[in-house]
């Protein structure tokens, strides 16, 4: 099995448990209203999206002990405009506990980033903080991915569809808010930001476009910018350093 496959297996084992524990409802932030992940980006004078990850499959450990909460609160203070929260255990070292902790501590939209192939998850989110859920189409038929978009409405969540190759463009659907196009081959990991600039052109200006994976060059960013991005998904680039947030407020002065 390539990363994928086996990051899926995985999930299906832990979609298993929850329905058996049938406590996805359940949480702290269940009945809270949410920030619109949208609006912030196109608002934002930055259109940052700061990651808290610890490790990843690629990299291995980033920064295996870092602090979710300090963390999170910096990048708000450094002029992120949305924070990406990885709750995925195994392959990235996040856990849903990772959200519900920051939840209370900033006012910017908070992005559960997993792999989500099921409605249960969907509940879940709401109910431990999300303001926006992340549907990866390389892991969700166009159906399914149309499906769980319509639930994340009805809860009042916002959703960032991530593709990364123009077959996965017919997972587009009324109900997205926001298309992310991740430069990171899930099968072999590697990546490319020229992935963005060519599926770009492809998607309609009704959507909001970020660009996801790969971003260190405050120029590239920039030409990004140019070519219609409004969201820049950035983590290791940060959570490599000893100050994920002075990482940022740095990257943030370089920008034009």
């Amino acid at each position: 099995m390539n990363i994928l496959d086996k990051i899926l297996a995985k999930k299906r084992e832990e979609v298993s448990l929850l329905v058996r524990q049938k406590k996805s409802c359940l949480g702290p932030f269940a009945e809270r209203p949410v920030s619109s992940f949208k609006k912030a980006l196109l608002q934002s004078g930055t259109g940052i999206i700061a990651e808290c990850k610890r490790k990843s499959p690629s990299k291995g450990w980033i920064y295996p002990d870092a602090d979710a909460s300090e963390i999170v609160v910096s990048y708000e203070s450094a002029g992120a405009a949305a924070v990406s929260v990885l709750t995925d255990s195994e392959f990235f070292g996040g856990t849903c506990q990772d959200l519900i902790s920051v939840r209370p501590l900033v006012k910017l939209p908070l992005l559960r980033k997993d792999f989500l192939i099921d409605p249960i998850q969907v509940y879940q989110s709401k109910a431990i903080g999300a303001d926006v859920i992340l549907l990866i189409a390389a892991a969700l038929a166009p159906g399914e991915a149309k499906k769980m978009a319509a639930l994340a409405h009805r809860l009042r969540l916002e959703v960032l569809l991530e593709i990364h190759t123009e077959r996965e463009l017919d997972c587009l659907c009324p109900e997205i808010d926001v298309v992310g196009i991740n430069n990171r081959n899930l099968n072999t990991f590697e990546t490319s930001v020229e992935t963005s600039f060519e599926l770009g052109k492809k998607i309609s200006g009704e959507f909001v476009k970020i660009s996801e994976s790969g971003l260190s060059d405050p120029s590239i960013v920039n030409s990004l910018r140019q070519a219609g991005f409004q969201g820049f998904l950035m983590g290791e680039n940060f959570m490599k350093e000893n100050s994920p947030g002075q990482a940022l407020s740095y990257f943030i002065t370089r920008l034009s």
